[in-house]
């Protein structure tokens, strides 16, 4: 009998382990699926393609309600090994650090470097995902002969490895390392402080914390990144000419011929509408996040 009960304990000492992971990948595919419409329009403005409300009006024309969701298999994957990896590891990170500063809250600085390196982990891990949901959203923009037409994340992860070669699918992987880095401490470092201010200083409810801060790390996240991401979208979106040539040979190349072209600002090409997705994604992840806690506390796990 009392081996039988040994078995037991294994679990419990896997969960915890798991936990963080399983909870960020979970919450930020939630988010993703609310999303999903307003990504959609952001890669089309950096594209080029007009306003927010010109792209809108035209796509529900040209290409119905549809065409909002394209790509959503490739965000769901995107989430399902980008930000399983960043949340995890950022919360692993922590929960280290404030063990070894004797249970202390972290000083600003560390809860930084914690983003950094879970940022760099989770688009490490993510940025093949990446690359499928860009080239599936920036499809419809290309001349009929030159689209690519995959049908689903998987397809387009198969025919990228097959057609280019393995290591293609990490096109783009230095941007999209930089950026994730740049929007997880954004992200994550002023999440923490202003949970912690909102909450201690401030006096709020854990529901008007959540949103308060969440809306906080929203726009730090998204003045933090957008330039790493107008430069990561279009590395990832370019074609060769006639010639075979493409238009920049990397995205430190990308970065000065649109400094050139266009000032700083056209790094923030499609700002509001970036922070409207970038603010709502991230409250929408934490505010999951938040109640699956709650669901997993009241179920023991």
């Amino acid at each position: 009998m009392g081996d039988e009960k040994k078995p037991k304990p294994v679990p419990v000492g896997v969960w915890p382990t798991i936990k963080p992971f399983v909870n960020g990948g979970a919450s930020g595919m939630l988010a993703t699926c609310v999303i999903q419409p307003i990504d959609m329009i952001k890669v089309r403005i950096q594209l080029g393609q007009g306003s927010a409300a010109s792209v809108t009006s035209n796509m529900l024309k040209n290409e119905g309600v549809g065409a909002f969701y394209k790509g959503l298999s490739a965000g769901l994957l995107r989430q399902a090994t980008y930000t399983t990896a960043r949340l995890g590891t950022f919360r692993i990170l922590t929960n280290k650090a404030i063990e070894a500063n004797e249970g202390k809250p972290l000083p600003l600085y560390q809860k930084a470097l914690c983003g950094l390196t879970a940022g760099a982990i989770g688009a490490t891990v993510g940025s093949p995902a990446d690359l499928a949901l860009i080239r599936m959203q920036a499809d419809a923009t290309l001349p009929l002969a030159q689209r690519r037409n995959y049908t689903n994340a998987f397809q387009a992860l198969y025919r990228i490895g097959a057609d280019e070669g393995i290591l293609s699918l990490w096109k783009g992987a230095g941007p999209t390392v930089v950026r994730a880095m740049a929007l997880n401490m954004g992200m994550l470092a002023s999440y923490d402080q202003s949970v912690e201010f909102f909450k201690d200083t401030v006096g709020l409810g854990e529901m008007t914390t959540v949103v308060g801060a969440s809306s906080v790390s929203g726009f730090f996240a998204a003045a933090c990144s957008l330039p790493f991401d107008y430069v990561k979208t279009q590395i990832q979106k370019m074609q060769p000419d006639a010639e075979g040539k493409y238009p920049y040979t990397g995205s430190l190349d990308c970065a000065v011929k649109t400094f050139k072209a266009g000032g700083p600002f056209k790094f923030y090409t499609g700002f509001p509408v970036y922070c409207v997705r970038i603010a709502p994604h991230v409250m929408m992840t934490w505010i999951f996040l938040n109640q699956l806690q709650k669901l997993e506390k009241s179920y023991g796990l």
